[in-house]
């Protein structure tokens, strides 16, 4: 029987986007003087995927702490954000390639949708997608599927011919239990033994070889 795909959903940060390292510098700027305990750069990176808040709560006394925490953070991922985001090779041409071929196209991402809509427009990608779905867009964030969902229902596509690519086990745990088929970008930077564990239906090497996987998909 044949897989009929309509819609590709993606995450943004570590998937279309390489903004690891603004995103590190960002942490580091908004924990700088601090004596407390600071997140190490492994446990900042497998946070990535899920909302700013939940990742600094951890590390914040209070909820004032909190808020201090998020202003630092945000004031120097605005403030750098041009220097230090730039698009994966080959993932601009790869989304035109699949507005050209009919896919309806999305982001699922737990940035707020300020920043989210400024990088896509930044780089040349908002162009091309038809839903944005940021943090602020629902009550609950990844891995519940609920953005994916939202995705889907602005999109009016049912998630069985639906493909959601991203790269972390975040966006894997999100796109299964939305019931849409689950790719693991290997480009990003979570490991594919960090993606193992929430079991994404395929992985990519390369996201040229997105649309390649899609024809197999619709030929089965």
């Amino acid at each position: 029987m044949k897989t009929k795909v309509t819609a590709v959903l993606f995450d943004l940060d570590g998937t279309l986007l390489d903004t690891i390292d603004l995103l590190l510098a960002s942490v580091r700027w908004a924990f700088r003087g601090r004596s407390g305990r600071v997140p190490t750069t492994e446990e900042w990176i497998a946070g990535i995927g899920t909302p700013l808040a939940s990742q600094l709560r951890v590390y914040a006394t209070d909820e004032d702490d909190l808020a201090t925490l998020i202003e630092g953070y945000r004031e120097y991922q605005r403030a750098h954000h041009d220097e230090l985001t730039r698009a994966y090779a080959d993932a601009i041409e790869t989304v035109a390639d699949l507005r050209r071929t009919g896919y309806r196209l999305g982001i699922v991402t737990s940035k707020a949708s300020d920043i989210a809509n400024r990088s896509l427009a930044f780089v040349g990608l908002d162009r091309y997608l038809d839903v944005i779905v940021g943090f602020d867009s629902t009550d609950r964030h990844k891995p519940d599927p609920a953005p994916v969902r939202y995705a889907l229902d602005v999109l009016q596509v049912p998630p069985s011919e639906a493909v959601f690519v991203g790269d972390s086990p975040h966006d894997m745990y999100a796109g299964n239990a939305a019931g849409a088929i689950t790719v693991g970008a290997l480009w990003g930077p979570f490991p594919r033994s960090a993606l193992e564990i929430a079991s994404p239906r395929f992985y990519l090497e390369r996201i040229r070889d997105l649309p390649a996987l899609l024809e197999r998909l619709k030929a089965r």
